[in-house]
């Protein structure tokens, strides 16, 4: 099964697409944060470019397991989401960010300022923590 993963930020959301099957992620740029509308259109169309049958939500959760302050934007994105008739899941992100900064600090440096980078970055992170991949299964990035 084809699935998106996004990395919702308040400027960007990263972007990642990959499958079950493989249990891959690949980094797919950002999207510019404009409007919840806009947001809705541009992952809607995201995933129907990917044929991903599935779009999975990063959520930032607070080190004790509860809904931070960006938990709760986010959850209005994934529900917008889902009132457009896609199927979403979330993941807990708590880590994610860590292992997304180190990838990005391995880049050579003029990759590592590309506007973006990091929000791609903690989405591939996101989808392998979902597909069970390298994240998941406690491998070296």
């Amino acid at each position: 099964m084809k699935v998106v993963a996004l990395d919702v930020g308040d400027a960007r959301i990263g972007l990642a697409a990959g499958d079950t099957e493989t249990r891959f992620a690949f980094g797919r740029g950002y999207l510019q944060r404009t409007s919840l509308e806009a947001d809705v259109q541009a992952v809607a169309a995201f995933a129907a470019r990917e044929g991903a049958q599935r779009v999975v939500v990063g959520l930032p959760l607070r080190t004790d397991g509860s809904l931070s302050a960006q938990a709760e934007k986010v959850l209005r994105l994934v529900e917008a989401l889902r009132r457009a008739g896609l199927v979403v899941e979330t993941v807990d992100e708590r880590y994610t960010t860590q292992l997304a900064q180190a990838r990005v600090r391995a880049l050579p440096k003029r990759k590592r300022r590309e506007k973006g980078r990091l929000d791609e970055a903690a989405a591939v992170a996101i989808l392998e923590t979902y597909l069970g991949g390298p994240l998941a299964l406690g491998c070296e990035p």
